[in-house]
């Protein structure tokens, strides 16, 4: 099953120009880093026919599995977006938004003044998100894991646990290091950086028992891999708080894997090598040890 989804993003400022979106890319990571497709981004005013246009262009024609929002969520006079996405839903979802402002709680007593909803029209599940991309990556972190088992379920014409088991996981495709490296040379802090180091990951043949205490065992045939996106995000944090380090990103693969398939790649970037390279090192060997489940299949 193919996991496609569409990113929109809702400001004034950003369409007229006025303000860089940095919130509709970082989400568009996250989903990527977690198995998604994105398949559909724009960006477009506080206008509600507008919205509401997107959001059924995006469910309708394209019919995507999951739509975001970003912006128009709060108190100002031109914040609509809840308003537009309630006219054109089906069914509200209202568990998903309740989950956001209590885990916005946790972080500011300001969560509570969020009015972002979430709801179902055909099969396409809508979730609004806030404006600030530091809210809107937290927000969405906070319901990857429901949004993705969600899906399944409203895709599948069994119940829940039914859609589980019949859905199987697929493997992903690595991205683009060169594309990766594009972005990250435009990033805000970019200026700061000296170089980057990469490490890509992959599935070798020979055991891990015989590679580390030198013991005979039966060549690896495959793998079965997976990972926890919150933990992944809050390595992430760590390494960006090391010395000279001013880029962290990682895509991790799931599902079965065949000798040879991708495991992860991360990108770092910072001042000088030591600093980029000890960080590298650092990040890699906490996804490996705390981040990840690795079953080797002989």
């Amino acid at each position: 099953m193919r996991y496609l989804a569409a990113v929109i993003t809702v400001s004034d400022k950003g369409y007229c120009g006025e303000r860089e979106d940095t919130s509709g890319p970082a989400l568009c990571r996250i989903l990527e880093d977690n198995g998604w497709e994105i398949d559909y981004s724009e960006l477009v005013p506080d206008e509600a026919e507008q919205i509401k246009a997107q959001l059924i262009k995006c469910s309708d024609e394209l019919g995507v599995a999951l739509v975001l929002t970003t912006g128009g969520t709060g108190f100002s006079p031109r914040d609509i977006t809840p308003e537009a996405t309630k006219a054109v839903i089906e069914r509200e979802t209202p568990g998903i938004s309740e989950l956001m402002r209590a885990e916005s709680m946790k972080i500011t007593p300001h969560g509570c003044l969020s009015r972002s909803i979430s709801g179902i029209r055909g099969q396409t599940l809508i979730v609004n998100l806030p404006g600030s991309e530091k809210a809107a990556r937290e927000n969405l972190l906070a319901v990857i894991k429901a949004i993705r088992h969600g899906v399944d379920m409203l895709r599948s014409a069994g119940s829940a646990e039914c859609a589980s088991m019949s859905i199987p996981r697929e493997r992903k495709t690595i991205p683009s290091l060169e594309v990766w490296l594009r972005e990250a040379k435009t990033d805000a802090f970019a200026e700061s950086c000296g170089m980057y180091l990469f490490h890509n990951g992959v599935v070798r043949r020979t055991a891990r028992a015989q590679v580390r205490m030198k013991e005979e065992v039966a060549p690896v045939s495959g793998m079965l891999f997976s990972y926890d996106p919150e933990k992944v995000e809050v390595a992430m944090a760590r390494a960006k708080r090391l010395p000279g380090i001013y880029y962290v990103r990682v895509w991790l693969n799931e599902g079965t894997l065949s000798v040879g398939d991708d495991i992860m790649l991360v990108l770092i970037g910072g001042d000088i090598r030591p600093h980029v390279v000890a960080a590298l090192e650092t990040l890699v060997g906490e996804l490996k040890t705390s981040c990840v489940l690795e079953k080797e299949l002989n």
